[in-house]
């Protein structure tokens, strides 16, 4: 993959990252850093701090122009969203389900998964020589490489895989381990995928549990700031991988130990998540910064007060009027309902600035997936609607008595209206073998059936032509 996934050439500064152009597929990097320049521990200290920075590409989560693949992309690709009247086409190519290898907003997400998880192996390049002196430094930053690494590659195995079976010898994603300018790696199997995340975020897990120091930092403001990966992120990551995988006992073990280190928000704090004033239940939220493209600005820009995406009523209907999420997550601007999730902070002059941090696992997933895990072993239904119950009474929705399948079908109903524009909705929609029935403002694009090609994405053309050994999903 040297001259798609390789080759964007990386500067160093200050613990910044700063990336050139992508360099067309016939010329070579001018400017890397192969890893022979660094010279002290604290040299891949800064390099893991430029891996966390290459999270902020518009194609991943920081999205404006039609950016924002794996935050807001999977709502749009599903059924939560729909074109408004002053959509300017960004992510259109999601809602039509008519992306293609030459696509350039897929393009832009492989490439800019592929670009941190180039960070991440730099940071590992190497740094075992100082295990033997500095060995707690050492796990707290190959720890948290270790982990990004993994949890990278997860989100490319959630969008570019057919099959989310554990043991599917279906194709996954390459699984890139090493910095190395000139490899070509093949796609792995969806289990050698698997076991690669797995083997990465254990191996995270044991080095996060004994480091020089606390990896998260503290402020006035927020109590605690969780921008960072620590041992609490990557039990959080297993969870999440193991419900997709259908281990069903390691996913209630691990959202167990994410819950029991986080207690969910109370109603009063509720709204503060979506303001950044508090940390409550927040596992790993991102930082964002003045300047940053504002999250979930191609569905709703707060400062020029356009709706590219507007929320269909099957999901703002789903929300009683004491549930907290309703006000948090929708507001009515010029007669229509928008997004108001990432209204975010206000500014001096009292105006929202659109800028906020980005959620990347909360406590609620994590009751999520225990209840999902509890309702799908069988037997347990009595512990899995405990759950869903404690989620909606401390949202303020509705509690219920569901069982067998009723209770799963209402644990992915609460999914949808809890984790709404977080990067979910599409994915629970796959992994779970429905299809897509979109009903309102629809003539076209309206169902995606299970057999249709586009629940996975095309590897991209540029790839393709660069790689001889990378296949491509069936259908394009």
């Amino acid at each position: 993959m040297k001259k798609t996934i390789l080759y964007t050439a990386l500067f160093i500064a200050a613990g910044a990252l700063f990336t050139s152009c992508k360099k067309s597929v016939e010329l070579d990097p001018t400017h890397t850093i192969g890893g022979d320049e660094l010279t002290s521990v604290d040299d891949h200290d800064r390099i893991m701090t430029g891996a966390y920075a290459a999270m902020r590409n518009n194609a991943l989560y920081a999205g404006v122009n039609g950016g924002s693949v794996w935050l807001s992309g999977p709502d749009i690709a599903a059924d939560n969203f729909y074109g408004g009247s002053q959509n300017l086409g960004n992510l259109n190519t999601l809602f039509r389900w008519n992306y293609t290898a030459d696509n350039t907003v897929t393009e832009a997400a492989w490439q800019g998964a592929y670009q941190v998880i180039r960070q991440t192996n730099l940071v590992t390049r190497g740094i075992d020589k100082y295990r033997a002196t500095d060995a707690t430094k050492v796990n707290r930053i190959e720890g948290q490489a270790r982990a990004l690494r993994a949890f990278m590659h997860f989100e490319l195995l959630r969008w570019w895989a057919n099959d989310y079976d554990r043991n599917a010898t279906s194709l996954g994603i390459p699984y890139v381990e090493v910095f190395d300018i000139e490899q070509m790696p093949a796609r792995g199997t969806v289990k050698q995928t698997y076991d690669k995340i797995e083997a990465d975020l254990k191996a995270a897990k044991t080095m996060l549990s004994n480091t020089d120091r606390s990896i998260q930092s503290t402020s006035a403001v927020t109590a605690t700031n969780r921008a960072y990966i620590d041992s609490l992120v990557v039990n959080a990551m297993l969870a999440r991988v193991y419900i997709y995988a259908n281990q069903l006992d390691s996913a209630i073990k691990y959202s167990t130990l994410a819950i029991n280190a986080r207690p969910l928000a109370t109603a009063a704090q509720f709204p503060q998540i979506w303001e950044d004033a508090t940390s409550a239940e927040l596992i790993w939220s991102f930082k964002m910064f003045a300047g940053n493209a504002a999250l979930g600005r191609e569905i709703y820009d707060v400062s020029a007060d356009r709706a590219s995406w507007l929320p269909v009523t099957a999901l703002t209907s789903l929300y009683s009027g004491s549930d907290v999420r309703g006000p948090a997550y929708f507001r009515v601007r010029t007669g229509r309902t928008v997004l108001g999730k990432y209204w975010a902070k206000s500014t001096a002059a009292g105006n929202p600035d659109g800028v906020v941090d980005i959620k990347l696992f909360r406590t609620a997933e994590m009751y999520l997936i225990r209840a999902e895990a509890y309702a799908r072993k069988g037997g347990l239904d009595v512990p899995a609607l405990a759950d869903l119950n404690a989620l909606r009474a401390i949202r303020g929705a509705a509690v219920g008595a569901e069982t067998g399948t009723a209770l799963q079908t209402a644990i992915q109903t609460e999914r949808r209206k809890e984790l709404v524009a977080e990067g979910h909705r599409f994915f629970d929609i796959k992994r779970t073998a429905r299809v897509i029935n979109r009903t309102q403002n629809c003539a076209t694009f309206c169902t995606l059936a299970s057999t249709n090609r586009a629940w996975a994405f095309p590897i991209p053309q540029s790839e393709i032509l660069a790689n001889d050994n990378i296949d491509q999903n069936p259908g394009y």
